[in-house]
């Protein structure tokens, strides 16, 4: 993937070029902007620069809670799979006997 992806943030457009892993890179910038959004909505009618970075540290904070829960989601979700097959292959075996 060539594309290069830009995304206007407190109104400096910065440029990046995701990987080949990244299947859709603009939502990936979407998302972000998103959370930046949310978190500028608890600073409103503060625009120093210490408030920008405070903003973007509450929106990588909740990016990384994301992350975290889907990690644990997906941690789960392995094991279950794990049980299963392991439940199935003892059926398969004992069907095989």
């Amino acid at each position: 993937m060539n594309e290069i992806i830009k995304i206007d943030l407190f109104g400096e457009e910065f440029r990046f070029k995701p990987d080949n892993q990244v299947e859709n890179p603009e939502k990936v910038a979407k998302y972000l902007k998103n959370h930046i959004k949310q978190a500028e909505n608890m600073f409103r009618n503060k625009t120093s620069g210490k408030n920008k970075i405070a903003i973007l540290l509450l929106a990588a904070m909740n990016v990384s809670k994301d992350f975290y829960e889907l990690e644990v989601q997906y941690a789960s979700l392995e094991k279950e799979i794990d049980n299963r097959l392991s439940f199935l292959i003892k059926k398969i075996d004992k069907g095989i006997e």
